[in-house]
């Protein structure tokens, strides 16, 4: 059979139709019986041999049609179809050749077209490319993205599975729906879903409440878009997150209301002092409804000139006169703050208080006597000086209180009910109440007895609108002798037992018939010294007064609470039943203490470190030996932290007395050349060769051997040592290096004790220069913890070594409160990763991840990256992958002495 079209007899009108049915196409044929291989003109261009021989174009077409040569005992009108690659020099084709078994004057042929398809190919494989994007992109979305096709989920995006709070998609798929959905919001949601009819239709964004797996809720605003999932009906979620934007709707909602009801006038000013905001306090200060005064300028609302920028540059807070519309003149205390775009105003009107201070002033202020005027409300307008001193208030505190503000007691010792008090007497019925002899209870726990008389006041001549009390202390008079027995046995600040008493109570004797155990509390304040030099000594000992008052409060019925002296205090509790009772009564004098304490206008916070001793009737210690073993309990349990409670035991008396031992020793150690430096090396991961080595000092005791760096260290910055014991060691390196290994870059670690220093600049120029070393061959490690103590400081302490020419570093990163912004403002040069980190390396995806930020952080403000703690070969190719600058550990050497290194 001929390669061309007009040798054959084959049916015309069926090549056409195959021709018509794929496009342009070239038609050709295979003879299933001689197998010969025919074909229309153009053939050869279409399968990639333009212009060949006939021969050449054969056997591409029989390559190409190979796999059709299988229809050699089809039956005939048997359809074939196949798509076959073709290489090119400017790519890959795709051919399509389609074939039918036709039978023509009993020759049984296999007759077909071949068209180019590639378009088609490449048009598939953007639509796959366009559904992969589509896919990443939805993976990556911050929205929780959903499908549930039939009520169960089918996809869920990674932001949907932490939405819900799960470990992994697999927690979520094939789950309804409506597991995730609170059933408050599932009858909206399956509204909205019902709707949603057509193939596109998008529902408009609804609220919605998440369940999630830990049982919690979610805020969510979700919009559902009716889809398709693998040819079948379905529903797309997009979920956002708007539990953060509800609060804050909240709470400006509850700021508005705020606003609207506080007493004091709040005024919001332009930058030009002209009125953008007034509220209802506002209106009813100065007369003017909002509406009136909004859009105006403040001077002429409040009817005085007004300058918010004036007030802000006197202290933001003045003292001024105002007048309503009617010329009324208003007493007023203004604040002022800056907004964005402008001022706020707070006018606090005092013209009632200025009122009974004029009065207050010019009747009361030099008597002698007491003097407290009650408003008709029965809350105290004003207390003349001598109330304050009888009563042991101050002004500020009782005006605004109710006139029963002590608690009083007649003379036999019985309380007064408060309808008895003489100004409840004379507010009720007018009449005047003379020469009444009390006792009142002052608030720091003292009593004072008055001789007190109550007057009505009257505008109208019938009904009391104020009630004046008067008083006078006759106390001296009446407790003179007993009080001089109670200064003798109490502590004067508090009241409380005196260390005589206490001493006394703890005795033997006064202990043996008592049944149970005796427990001693000794408790000392946490921090005080800070609030007794930072708030001066009267707050301090309004604090350990209030101190004293909650541990009596706090005690049981019989036990004595006593204070030693500065901040420590005792509670004797006897019949205690064991250990487990003495902790319940510490835990409850702790828990009374921690509640916030008020002192001049502060809230103040105070903890306390508490050590017990317990001790059986027949125990033969005496008071002062009880207390002793309670405050070594006490130091014990500070130094495992504030607020804290430990137990005396003879082990505890052992420990303590080492400690104490190698703080003593720890002062002559420099001297007696027991510290001594171990280095570790620290080797580039990118040459493998040692750069530096990192100075660690050690402490070899002559009586308990080698002592942890962990414990002397820890006892050094808190015995004040550190300052004497890093000098020392930082001269001890300087010279080891400078003699030894030049060359070699020394590493030192700073405390944060260290940083504070003022003389830290000056003793380390001072070590560099006598040991003849490069100030530049030095680095010093400093702590996260050291950075954040003081700011400001540290800024100008590390300002002040690098102007010194020594380099520096920030030691055990990713454990403290670091970021990239702070490491820009600091002039370090090295960063060392936390061995933490270093450890979980091989074992954890989340410490790569981590140990990758850090090195990218770093390396992006130019600093060398150290890696602490490597101590498997796997751990070290994971950081030179990483791209780590260097790295120490016991892989690479341990601490040994410079000799051994």
């Amino acid at each position: 059979m001929s390669g061309l079209i007009g040798d054959a007899g084959f049916d015309q009108e069926l090549l056409v139709e195959l021709a018509l049915s794929v496009g342009a196409a070239v038609v050709w044929w295979l003879d299933l019986d001689a197998g010969e291989l025919g074909w229309m003109p153009g053939l050869d261009a279409v399968i990639g041999v333009p212009g060949a021989d006939q021969d050449t174009v054969r056997a591409r077409l029989a390559e190409l049609t190979a796999p059709l040569h299988v229809a050699t005992k089809a039956a005939a009108w048997q359809d074939f179809e196949l798509e076959q690659p073709l290489e090119t020099p400017i790519g890959t084709r795709w051919l399509q050749f389609r074939a039918r078994v036709s039978t023509h004057e009993s020759v049984r042929a296999l007759v077909g077209v071949v068209a180019d398809v590639t378009r088609r190919h490449v048009q598939q494989q953007e639509l796959a490319d366009l559904a992969d994007r589509y896919r990443l992109l939805v993976d990556l979305a911050p929205e929780a993205i959903v499908v549930h096709e039939a009520g169960l989920l089918v996809y869920a995006n990674p932001a949907a599975v932490q939405f819900v709070r799960a470990r992994s998609e697999s927690d979520v798929i094939g789950r309804p729906i409506t597991d995730f959905v609170h059933p408050d919001s599932q009858p909206d949601m399956i509204g909205r879903i019902s709707k949603l009819t057509e193939p596109g239709a998008t529902s408009d964004p609804a609220d919605a409440v998440l369940v999630r797996f830990d049982g919690g809720t979610t805020d969510i605003e979700s919009v559902s878009v009716r889809t398709t999932w693998e040819g079948r009906p379905a529903f797309q979620v997009i979920m956002r997150d708007v539990t953060e934007q509800k609060a804050a709707a909240a709470a400006l909602r509850y700021q508005a209301a705020l606003a609207a009801h506080v007493s004091d006038a709040l005024i919001a000013t332009t930058s030009d002092g002209v009125v953008t905001s007034w509220n209802r306090s506002a209106e009813n200060v100065y007369g003017r409804r909002a509406a009136e005064a909004i859009g105006r300028s403040i001077g002429e609302v409040v009817g005085a000139p007004l300058d918010p920028l004036q007030v802000l540059d006197a202290g933001g807070v003045v003292h001024a006169v105002h007048r309503r519309p009617d010329g009324g003149a208003l007493a007023v205390r203004v604040s002022v703050a800056r907004m964005d775009d402008g001022y706020v105003l707070v006018c606090a009107d005092e013209t009632a208080r200025r009122r009974a201070e004029h009065h207050f002033t010019s009747v009361v202020a030099a008597i002698e006597e007491g003097v407290l005027v009650v408003g008709a409300t029965g809350l105290v307008e004003s207390v003349n000086p001598a109330a304050e001193r009888i009563l042991g208030v101050r002004a500020q505190d009782a005006i605004g209180q109710p006139a029963s503000l002590a608690e009083l007691h007649d003379e036999s010792g019985q309380p007064i009910p408060r309808a008895q008090y003489a100004s409840a007497i004379t507010r009720a019925t007018g009449k005047a109440q003379h020469g009444r002899i009390l006792r009142s209870l002052r608030p720091d726990g003292t009593h004072v007895w008055l001789s007190l008389s109550a007057r009505a006041l009257s505008q109208d001549g019938m009904t009391p609108s104020a009630t004046v009390i008067s008083f006078t202390d006759i106390t001296e008079r009446r407790m003179i002798d007993s009080q001089l027995e109670h200064e003798a046995t109490h502590d004067a600040l508090t009241g409380l037992c005196n260390r005589t008493v206490t001493i006394n109570r703890l005795s033997p004797a006064a202990r043996a018939h008592r049944s149970g155990l005796t427990a001693v509390l000794f408790i000392d304040l946490d921090k005080f010294k800070v609030i007794n030099d930072s708030l001066g000594h009267s707050a301090g000992d309004e604090v350990l007064r209030v101190v004293g008052s909650r541990l009596s409060r706090s005690s049981r019925r019989g036990d004595v609470v006593g204070r030693l002296g500065g901040d420590e205090f005792t509670v004797i509790a006897y019949g205690v039943t064991g250990p487990d009772e003495a902790t319940s009564l510490a835990d409850h004098v702790r828990a009374e203490l921690n509640r916030p304490i008020s002192v001049d206008g502060r809230k103040l916070h105070v903890d306390a470190s508490v050590g017990i001793v317990l001790a059986e009737p027949g125990d033969p210690r005496d008071g002062a030996d009880l207390l002793r073993d309670a405050d070594l309990a006490m130091y014990h349990a500070k130094t495992r932290g504030r607020g804290r409670i430990a137990f005396f035991d003879v082990e505890l008396r052992d420990r303590i007395q080492r400690r104490l031992q190698l703080e003593q020793d720890l002062r002559t150690a420099p001297l007696s050349d027991q510290l001594w430096v171990a280095y570790q090396p620290i080797v580039d991961l990118r040459t493998d060769e040692r750069t530096a080595v990192e100075g660690l000092l050690r402490w070899t005791h002559p009586r308990y051997g080698l002592i942890s760096p962990v414990e002397f260290i820890t006892l050094a910055e808190e015995s004040d040592l550190i300052n004497i014991v890093g000098a020392h060691m930082l001269h001890t390196a300087t010279r080891e290096i400078a003699d030894l290994a030049p060359g070699l870059e020394l590493t030192v670690n700073l405390s944060a004790r260290q940083l504070d220093d003022p003389w830290l600049v000056s003793a380390i120029r001072h070590a560099t220069h006598k040991a003849g070393l490069d100030p530049s061959s030095l680095c010093l490690e400093i702590t996260e913890s050291a950075l954040t103590r003081d700011p400001a400081l540290a800024a100008r302490t590390l300002a002040a070594l690098r102007e010194l020419g020594v380099r520096l570093a920030i030691d055990d990163f990713g454990t403290g409160y670091s970021s990239l912004a702070q490491l820009l403002t600091l002039p370090l040069d090295t960063l060392k990763i936390d061995r933490s980190f270093t450890a979980g390396l091989g074992r954890s995806d989340e410490a790569e991840a981590i140990v990758t930020s850090i090195i990218a952080m770093a390396h992006a403000v130019d600093m060398t990256v150290i890696a602490e703690g490597v101590e498997q070969v796997e751990q070290l190719e994971i950081l030179r992958t990483l791209g780590c600058d260097q790295a120490q550990g016991f892989l690479l050497g341990r601490p040994v002495p410079l000799a051994d290194l």
